[in-house]
């Protein structure tokens, strides 16, 4: 009988600590579909880089916004290892290659340098549409609360430009999620 008891108390401990890590876990990340109760802003705004190497071409740049943040998503289709980056605020945005200025409005802008070229190194065909100072292509960022902006640089060089007008200057950061190098921009500083 003693035995059936501490069995039972067992059971019923191990059921409160998987209910109690069940509570702490929905703590932190809300329930399904809603917003979380605080923005972090903690991501900094000072330039942001990694210096890993990528051969393949860029396939498509998305776009998209949250509760906290706006984002860019940059599609490297192929790409098996880290992607190489450069982001970081200019005070105006050249042309790479060029050194021609090309208007972005907005409040602040960021510049992004993805190592991904815009076409095929093997055979020069483009992969992605981008035409230097115009708008990106199929991106519409109409409504976004951060997002001013977009225009095209340059692909120079194995490495994709891209300016993007915002409506201040803000805490954003940069990661990868397998074959897409993600910067996001927080709606607060």
């Amino acid at each position: 009988m003693r035995r059936l008891a501490t069995m039972a108390a067992a059971f019923v401990l191990a059921g409160a600590g998987v209910a109690a890590t069940a509570g702490v876990a929905g703590a932190a990340t809300g329930p399904a579909g809603k917003a979380p109760s605080a923005c972090s802003t903690a991501w900094g705004s000072g330039s942001k880089s990694a210096t890993d190497a990528n051969t393949k071409p860029l396939k498509n740049i998305k776009t998209s916004r949250t509760t906290c943040y706006d984002r860019m998503v940059f599609d490297v289709s192929g790409a098996t290892g880290k992607v190489g980056y450069h982001v970081g605020y200019v005070d105006a945005f050249h042309q790479d290659g060029s050194g021609d200025r090309i208007p972005v409005k907005g409040g602040a802008i960021l510049e992004i340098f993805v190592s991904a070229p815009s076409y095929d190194p093997a055979t020069g065909k483009r992969t992605y549409a981008g035409t230097a100072g115009k708008a990106l292509p199929g991106v519409n960022i109409t409504g976004y609360k951060t997002f001013k902006d977009t225009k095209f640089g340059a692909s120079f060089e194995g490495q994709t430009q891209v300016g993007l007008g915002l409506r201040t200057k803000l805490p954003f950061r940069v990661h990868q999620s397998g074959h897409q190098l993600i910067v996001d921009v927080a709606h607060k500083g």
